[in-house]
């Protein structure tokens, strides 16, 4: 892609953001004139100031996508592992270095400051995306403070404190002597403090409104308005305050966000970015031709998602899909590997075993068909929906079968479909769980780690096809394992090869499946 020097673009994205950038003039330094050395002498930002720089497009779409992928890693792995237990660190230590985000205290070189300064301005990219529902607000949110947290508990206590202090938060540390006074009332007060830890490490000494969570919970000594906090602790307060400024920024980015609407390079890509997809490309069909249609039972029941195990019952008890349904398994069939002609003669025998006869399937479906595959209309290649794009968009509605059945489920139905197809009851409320925490993906994984009886699946799951792809790998006893982590390691090395949306493509997009919708129309 051409890069682009996106001076009124730039200016756009910088007077929205200003809007809701000085959120707390009484408690940080002014920023505003500040060198972009003074911006980035710090590895931990609170994102108080807006990036007032010009950068290409292409480096704008990179850094909002890896970005992305970071944040997706956060929430997974929050669910997956216990946080900051050593399997928890590192991998997110693994992925942090892997798409070039900042690790490192000392800002050492260039190479650190072009961390820092992609952590910077990649968080706000998202923040405009992600301003624009409750929903997305909520987990990135969510995500963020996660983020936030693990690398706060990672600093040295030098850097914590220097942090404190370049933000302007009004946590004395205790002096030596303080903390020997008080030694045995910290150690009472204070789950998991010792002697030895109080001569070691930081007390801070912070206002005891800023730490009400901690004073409720009796996890800290009280004396004079002020609130001893261990240095353990500490993260507690300052992540609240990350929270309440970041919560506070997202809505009034919402209220301005028509004024970065207006502009039609930058909407596209921002609501593509709020359920971007960002991993393999599934519209290359490597496999055509290698399944045959008497497989699809067999395989529905052993290496489809739930969603698409869904369709392909609901498709042969009634022999007929509505055109949600018809999409998004037709699509998926076609990523896993259908010919154009074996999906007309799937379709056209299914259908025909219902109400439509082979004349009116001819008629008013299988131009549908072809068009999917691109041979109709404007030859386009149609992609397969992604996990994110099944869950926010086009909700099912009475008869339809289409969606995700972790989002659109009743959990009562839910539970009763996973006992059908013999998940344990452990497992259900495990999936349950997950569910009720809005951790529809996870879900999805678990379903799978459950129907493969493995304990770790080994990836995160973004998309039905991923999880086609990695159950023939499972169940083919680890064939093709070799060229899967080739083609990640690929990705990895030059993440600009990762699927992202251009702001033409992304708009293209929502104007080619448009397009496709009408085609799949009922009568």
């Amino acid at each position: 892609m051409k890069d682009v020097t996106l001076s009124s673009f730039s200016k756009l994205v910088v007077q929205t953001l200003s809007r809701f950038a000085m959120q707390f003039p009484g408690r940080r330094k002014k920023l505003i004139g500040s060198s972009q050395n003074d911006l980035y002498d710090h590895c931990l930002q609170f994102y108080g100031q807006p990036p007032l720089e010009n950068i290409s497009l292409t480096e704008f779409e990179t850094f909002a996508v890896e970005r992305l992928k970071l944040l997706k890693t956060v929430e997974n792995l929050g669910v997956s592992c216990v946080k900051n237990s050593e399997q928890y660190t590192k991998k997110l230590d693994a992925e942090i270095s892997s798409l070039n985000f900042p690790q490192k205290a000392e800002l050492g070189g260039i190479s650190e400051y072009e961390k820092r300064r992609k952590d910077h301005i990649s968080h706000f990219i998202l923040r405009l995306a992600y301003c624009q529902t409750e929903d997305l607000r909520r987990w990135f949110i969510q995500q963020e403070m996660d983020l936030f947290r693990y690398r706060f508990n990672d600093l040295h206590s030098k850097h914590k404190t220097d942090f404190l202090h370049k933000n302007n938060l009004k946590y004395e540390t205790v002096s030596a002597e303080e903390k020997k006074s008080l030694q045995d009332k910290l150690i009472a007060s204070s789950y998991g403090l010792s002697g030895t830890k109080v001569e070691e490490h930081d007390v801070y000494k912070v206002p005891f409104q800023d730490a009400l969570d901690l004073v409720r919970t009796r996890k800290v000594y009280l004396l004079a308005g002020n609130a001893y906090i261990p240095h353990h602790e500490i993260v507690t307060i300052v992540l609240n305050d990350f929270r309440t400024r970041l919560s506070k920024a997202l809505a009034m980015t919402a209220r301005s966000l028509p004024a970065v609407q207006s502009d039609e390079r930058l909407q596209p890509l921002l609501s593509h970015l709020s359920h971007a997809y960002v991993g393999q490309d599934y519209s290359i069909q490597k496999n055509i031709g290698k399944i045959s249609l008497e497989q699809i039972d067999a395989l529905s029941g052993k290496s489809f998602p739930l969603c698409m195990r869904h369709l392909h019952k609901a498709l042969r008890e009634n022999h007929h899909l509505r055109h949600g349904g018809r999409m998004q398994y037709g699509l998926f069939l076609k990523g896993i590997g259908l010919s154009l002609e074996q999906a007309l003669q799937f379709w056209r025998s299914e259908f025909v075993k219902g109400k439509v006869d082979a004349d009116k399937f001819d008629k008013a479906y299988a131009y549908s068909v072809r068009h999917m595959f691109g041979k109709e209309g404007k030859r386009t290649d149609y992609t397969p929906y992604s996990c994110m794009k099944v869950i926010l968009s086009n909700p099912p509605s009475q008869g339809d079968y289409h969606g995700c059945p972790f989002r659109h489920s009743d959990p009562e139905l839910l539970k009763q479909k996973l006992q059908n197809y013999k998940v344990s009851p452990s497992g259900i409320n495990q999936i349950l769980e997950l569910v009720k925490g809005m951790h529809y993906q996870l879900a999805c994984q678990k379903y799978f780690e459950l129907t493969h009886n493995v304990e770790d699946a080994g990836f995160s799951l973004n998309h039905p096809n991923q999880y086609f792809t990695e159950s023939q790998k499972l169940l083919s006893g680890g064939r093709d394992i070799k060229k899967e982590v080739d083609m990640s390691q690929r990705s990895q090395e030059n993440p600009a090869s990762v699927t992202r949306p251009s702001q033409a493509n992304s708009k293209q997009a929502h104007e080619e499946m448009g397009d496709l919708d009408s085609f799949f129309q009922d009568e």
